[in-house]
């Protein structure tokens, strides 16, 4: 597996290692040891799974407080996505700074998502299925989200946003704490 790490702190793109030869290729998408190496959270408490009808589909910007802060991976496994994560850590020397990449079935490319960061994503192709693994397991009462247009990240997303769920598009504007 090869690390790299973002502009944002503790945030890496994942990229797998192929072995490759005339049936096609092998690659590691997961290893505890490497994750901990890297000094990444390595706990797998789920993995879930989205699919998206419809290019343009927007979802986000999700993340969970305390006591369920979560580590994500992301990996879109048909079609593409532009996903995106924000941190969201007051003391972090990138508070409020953004960071997007296109994540296709054809790159396999993925994005680890630290604890204290918020993570959306808009397809780009209809069809579109992604899955993520979480550190931690959903508490409903501990989810929280901010607008994908909130003035305070300035995110810019790719494509106009054609599906958009009422609980994404009417989160607050963000404030710390």
């Amino acid at each position: 597996m090869i690390f790299t790490e973002t502009p944002l702190k503790g945030a890496y793109l994942i990229d797998m290692e192929r072995k490759e030869d005339h049936r096609g290729f092998f690659a590691r998408s997961w290893c505890r040891k490497e994750f901990e190496e890297h000094g990444l959270n390595p706990d797998l408490a789920q993995i879930n799974l989205g699919f998206s009808v419809k290019k343009g589909t927007l979802r986000g910007m999700h993340y969970q407080v305390a006591p369920h802060t979560e580590a994500k991976v992301v990996r879109c496994t048909s079609g593409a996505i532009y996903d995106v994560i924000i941190d969201l850590r007051p003391d972090s020397e990138t508070h409020k700074q953004w960071f997007g990449v296109e994540l296709t079935s054809m790159n396999r490319r993925m994005v680890y998502v630290p604890e204290g960061y918020a993570h959306g994503y808009q397809t780009l192709a209809g069809d579109t299925e992604m899955y993520y693994l979480t550190s931690v397991a959903y508490a409903g009462n501990s989810a929280r989200g901010c607008r994908y247009n909130d003035p305070a990240f300035g995110i810019e997303w790719p494509l106009p946003v054609e599906c958009l769920s009422s609980a994404d598009a009417g989160w607050p504007d963000y404030m710390i704490g």
